[in-house]
């Protein structure tokens, strides 16, 4: 199968280390003991994870880039992050109605896992730009689509599997990361909220249980609704729209023959020229 990108080792390495700080901006509330500097900065702590972030993404994208994002593959980017940028504000301020998922679902299917990380981390940067999203969440917005989109890529059968049971596949993985997406990025946001200001809010002093019991009443008191209806969005627009979406992509990715050099040929110049 054609990859938009081929990941080499020193690309591996970025994504690995650059997930693993991932892993730790999101999830340092419950490994930060009660006395640790990190959690008696709780409140500052999003933020310094964030600018990290931003620097970690940079850093993957360019070593991805570098590895073999040619123009034929960003002019591909260019169009796909726009189209997920434009899809993102048409489900502002509505619960669960953001088709640009199943876009990126699809797109990470097609062109592999170090496009898909590409794609989403970028998409993610534009939407923010357009709609005006723009602050310390962004950074974990842009990490967890890149996840979002990479995971998709590597999802079994890509050159075997089609039709219905390809669809049941992309449909099944759509429902589960979107509700991981929010799950995950209710961790962003959820040391922001004071400790006293919620029974469900993350309290440092509190022992791992406690606060894991008070992160499973936010999500489902703040977003359990928007991630389901996420869901299911995802799932429909990629039983109804994936198949001609599949074939879309595909066509142009054939046509686009990513592993085929660019190459220019000299024009001689004609007798009455010279």
């Amino acid at each position: 199968m054609t990859r938009a990108v081929r990941l080499g080792p020193r690309s591996v390495a970025a994504l690995a280390l650059v997930s693993g700080v991932g892993v730790a901006a999101f999830g340092w509330p419950f490994v930060a003991p009660p006395a640790s500097a990190v959690a008696a900065h709780a409140q500052d702590a999003p933020w310094l994870f964030a600018g990290l972030l931003v620097l970690l993404v940079a850093v993957v994208a360019a070593t991805i880039s570098e590895s073999g994002l040619g123009p034929k593959a960003v002019a591909m980017l260019g169009v796909l992050a726009a189209t997920g940028a434009a899809l993102r504000p048409i489900g502002a301020g509505t619960a669960g109605i953001e088709p640009m998922f199943f876009l990126m679902v699809l797109s990470g299917r097609c062109l592999g896992p170090g496009f898909g990380f590409v794609l989403g981390s970028v998409t993610m940067f534009a939407s923010a730009l357009l709609t005006g999203g723009v602050g310390p969440w962004m950074p974990f917005q842009m990490l967890a689509m890149g996840w979002f989109t990479m995971g998709a890529g590597l999802l079994p059968g890509p050159d075997r599997l089609r039709g219905r049971a390809e669809l049941a596949l992309l449909a099944g993985y759509g429902f589960l990361a979107a509700f991981a997406y929010g799950t995950i990025m209710n961790l962003a946001g959820w040391p922001f909220m004071g400790a006293l200001a919620s029974g469900i809010a993350f309290d440092p002093q509190a022992p791992v249980p406690a606060n894991l019991a008070r992160f499973v009443a936010y999500c489902v008191a703040t977003s359990l609704g928007w991630d389901l209806g996420r869901a299911v969005v995802t799932v429909v627009l990629t039983l109804t729209l994936g198949p001609a979406v599949l074939k879309a992509l595909r066509r142009a990715t054939r046509r686009a023959a990513f592993e085929t050099p660019v190459t220019f040929e000299a024009v001689e110049d004609p007798p009455q020229a010279r």
